[in-house]
């Protein structure tokens, strides 16, 4: 597995520089579990997203028009990681937020597709969340595209 782990290093996505997020230095608090683990604490297509890097079906989550405010956390282990001051509608059919909270997620670099992505994924537990894309809005210019059922929302303040 591939992983953007040094501060200094950038990624490259379709012509624009993304510069690692300070949560992709090392941390103590990682959570590591076996698939037989994995499997008993997920239901089968959460599994297939978080572990295997599945994607869910277009407009298929119940996320996708979650207006209220709150926190999006993983799904696997239930680090926050998305404010809905962030969310938008992307109209991709998935959920949409154009950053993620400081020190939530990590990336690499997907070439599966026959094409160059960049994978998002849950800092703490390592699942696969979705892949960030250059054509948000502002103030990044970022969309984080998010399997929702790679997510959990908790109403509350965001």
């Amino acid at each position: 597995m591939l992983k953007t782990t040094v501060a200094g290093l950038a990624l490259l996505v379709a012509g624009r520089v993304i510069r690692p997020l300070a949560s992709q230095a090392a941390t103590t608090d990682r959570i590591v579990r076996t698939d037989e683990e994995w499997k008993a604490l997920l239901t089968p297509d959460q599994y297939e997203i978080l572990r295997k890097e599945g994607t869910e079906q277009p407009f298929s989550s119940a996320l996708l028009h979650e207006e209220r405010a709150g926190i999006f956390a993983c799904a696997g282990c239930a680090l926050p990681l998305f404010s809905s001051k962030t969310k938008f509608d992307s109209g991709t059919g998935w959920p949409s937020f154009w950053a993620p909270l400081d020190q939530a997620v990590i990336t690499k670099v997907d070439t599966s597709l026959g094409m160059s992505r960049t994978a998002v994924m849950c800092r703490r537990c390592e699942g696969h969340l979705g892949h960030v894309f250059n054509d948000g809005p502002k103030p990044t210019g970022l969309r984080y595209c998010m399997n929702g059922l790679a997510l959990k929302f908790s109403p509350g303040v965001a």
